[in-house]
């Protein structure tokens, strides 16, 4: 089974169709969670998980742990926020801290694709993808591909962005009387580029997990 993971707080935006989108590309059996709504803490630092990699905090996490454990490959979808992966995304990937004590690394070897969306396009130096790649690193997972969406600013949906000096419409359109449909950023099914990005990190998947079947 491939489990897909969009960290989005987003039910439906960019991230969570990235996500979807690499699934479908996908051979085999897949699963998808999508953490808006869930309420996922931070790691607290009680270490109760040492003595059996079991993580006691109870929330949302124990679920999404049960399908990380279970999951062939896992793919994790992660907007980016002050040039960091999200609130939730952060908190699902610090938990994981419970799957390698004593040697156990629960995850280890586990094929892994990375997406971030936002309005950077520099792959190579991207923050947010370092350090979810990071996460995986500490977990022993094997990070395939990773790479970048083009986002969706709240600016263009709040009551505000057509004359906010702060924000992405008034820096890209200067102040407007009113933000129109053309405006607005591209959805995935729009983007040809992360189309292909999404395709090419499932091919990717789909080789590995055929390689170690």
């Amino acid at each position: 089974m491939i489990l897909g993971i969009s960290g989005s707080p987003r039910a439906d935006g960019v991230t969570a169709a990235a996500v979807k989108k690499v699934l479908a590309e996908c051979d085999g059996e897949t699963k998808y969670i999508s953490l808006a709504g869930k309420k996922i803490t931070g790691c607290i630092s009680c270490l109760a998980c040492t003595k059996d990699n079991n993580c006691i905090v109870e929330d949302d996490f124990q679920e999404i742990a049960k399908e990380m454990l279970k999951a062939d490959a896992i793919v994790i979808g992660a907007p980016d926020y002050y040039n960091l992966p999200n609130g939730l995304s952060h908190c699902l990937l610090e938990r994981c801290f419970c799957f390698r004590h004593q040697n156990a690394f629960l995850l280890k070897d586990k094929p892994a694709v990375l997406i971030s969306s936002g309005y950077s396009s520099d792959e190579e130096n991207n923050q947010v993808l370092k350090i979810m790649e990071n996460f995986m690193a500490k977990n022993k997972v094997k990070t395939l591909s990773k790479f970048l969406v083009a986002g969706f600013s709240q600016c263009y949906t709040c009551d505000y962005g057509h004359n906010c000096v702060a924000g992405n419409v008034v820096n890209k359109y200067g102040v407007v009387d009113e933000i129109r449909q053309e405006m607005m950023p591209p959805k995935l099914q729009e983007q040809k580029k992360s189309i292909k990005k999404c395709e090419k990190a499932a091919l990717i998947l789909n080789m590995a997990l055929n390689d170690n079947a």
